[in-house]
């Protein structure tokens, strides 16, 4: 039960709980209908038994009765058969019934002088058994069978289970539908927090007349609001650091340029020196305008016709790359709808990412995955990613095994990351496999992009 999830716990409750109550007012019903035809049918057996011992006595009180004609002259029908004990013999109308069907203890009981009652079984068949005292040497019993009774409670039995199990399954119904709407408000919040987790901050639970479940929906947009605004807090805030920083930049590197052209009038340290300072300069303007790009990820993805084949070229020229690297499968020709900047820095940073990581891309593939996803693919023929950095290398500062293997070690730890970011913007992901032959492959999916 603990690993069922709320609402199955709860119908299973209300199963089980209806079941019980089914099955107890069944049992206490049908133990009542029982008692009262077993009593019912005991009085009447017993008011017919001593109607005819009455008739068989009048008949024995005659010179040299015939018993068994007696026995004959009563009007008991099928459903009675009478035996008489008389003189220690014993006299019967029929052979169904003898002295084998008289318990010893009910025999001994009557021939003291008591009339007695006993339920007994003959042939399988259940018997009530009346004995009725009529002489110290003659005693009358009488067998009513109890057929029809069992029969009777037979059915009674099965109409009270199949009453039992209806009911059990109409609780199991109302608590499936009880929790259905009572775990509502929980389902609108994990709805709206996925959405959130998605990247669509705009997402809120719609108010509602219930008043605990108005503070649950309010407390959840509070709560929201608040993180929208510290998400957006810092982002200006990185943002704002960043373009801060792009002036001191700009003046620190053209002062690095002046060093470097007269790197010649200095000694061998201090080129090394200035040669150094204007590395990281250049590694700390790209780290900027990284984090820059990065804070405009924030904002929703503006989509618009764009063809992404062309921006692909473009991308392999601007890094001296052949444009036969591009393909396309033939469901992706035409125009996609993405945000053209977000798949142009998609492009970019792919491309830079395998040249510097990867050795070199050998291929860019658009293709379609799905009815409207556009992928996009490209394969290095680099080291590959290790199976437990397949996730991390797209987290933020973040950089693979081959980025620390080089012995300049000059990227950010945010190419990657952007990459991922504009693919959620666009209600996708991106990810890294091998590539057949070996190298590394990264594709990012773009939903919607493909009509």
């Amino acid at each position: 039960m603990t690993r069922l999830g709320l609402r199955a716990r709860v119908t299973a409750g209300f199963a089980v709980g209806a079941l019980l109550l089914a099955a107890s007012m069944a049992l206490f019903s049908y133990n009542l209908t029982r008692r009262s035809l077993l009593e019912e049918r005991e009085r009447t057996a017993v008011r017919a038994a001593y109607f005819d011992a009455a008739v068989v006595r009048t008949g024995l009180e005659t010179d040299a009765p015939d018993v068994v004609e007696v026995l004959r002259s009563l009007d008991t029908g099928s459903a009675r058969r009478p035996l008489l004990h008389r003189n220690d013999r014993w006299y019967a109308r029929t052979a169904e019934v003898g002295a084998d069907s008289v318990p010893a203890a009910l025999r001994r009981l009557v021939r003291s002088g008591a009339p007695a009652v006993q339920r007994v079984r003959i042939d399988g068949q259940p018997v009530l058994l009346v004995g009725v005292p009529l002489s110290d040497t003659t005693s009358y019993f009488e067998f009513t069978s109890l057929r029809e009774v069992e029969q009777t409670l037979q059915v009674v039995a099965l109409t009270l289970t199949a009453v039992a199990i209806m009911i059990a399954g109409s609780g199991a119904a109302l608590g499936w539908y009880a929790t259905r709407r009572s775990v509502r408000p929980l389902t609108a919040v994990a709805d709206a927090a996925e959405k959130i987790a998605a990247g669509d901050y705009r997402a809120r639970l719609d108010a509602t007349t219930d008043p605990d479940l108005t503070r649950l929906s309010t407390s959840f947009n509070r709560m929201v609001d608040q993180l929208v605004h510290r998400i957006e807090r810092d982002r200006r805030f990185a943002a704002d650091v960043s373009h801060e920083l792009r002036s001191p930049l700009q003046t620190l590197a053209a002062a690095a340029s002046v060093l470097a052209r007269r790197r010649d009038h200095h000694d061998e340290r201090t080129a090394t020196a200035a040669s150094l300072v204007a590395d990281e300069i250049t590694r700390f303007q790209r780290l900027v305008d990284d984090l820059i790009q990065l804070a405009r990820t924030e904002q929703p993805a503006h989509r618009e016709p764009v063809d992404v084949a062309a921006l692909a070229r473009e991308a392999c020229r601007a890094r001296s790359l052949p444009e036969d690297l591009v393909r396309s499968d033939g469901n992706t020709t035409g125009a996609w709808s993405v945000d053209r900047r977000r798949v142009q820095q998609i492009l970019r940073n792919l491309l830079d990412n395998a040249v510097r990581y990867g050795l070199e891309p050998v291929a860019v593939r658009l293709s379609r995955r799905g009815p409207d996803v556009g992928v996009i693919e490209v394969d290095d023929r680099g080291p590959g990613v290790p199976a437990a950095d397949r996730d991390l290398i797209f987290d933020r500062f973040v950089r693979g095994r081959a980025a620390h293997a080089r012995a300049d070690n000059d990227g950010t730890g945010l190419g990657l990351a952007l990459v991922a970011q504009h693919a959620a913007a666009h209600g996708g992901r991106a990810g890294v496999t091998d590539r057949p032959g070996g190298g590394a492959r990264f594709w990012v999916e773009l939903p919607g992009s493909l009509s």
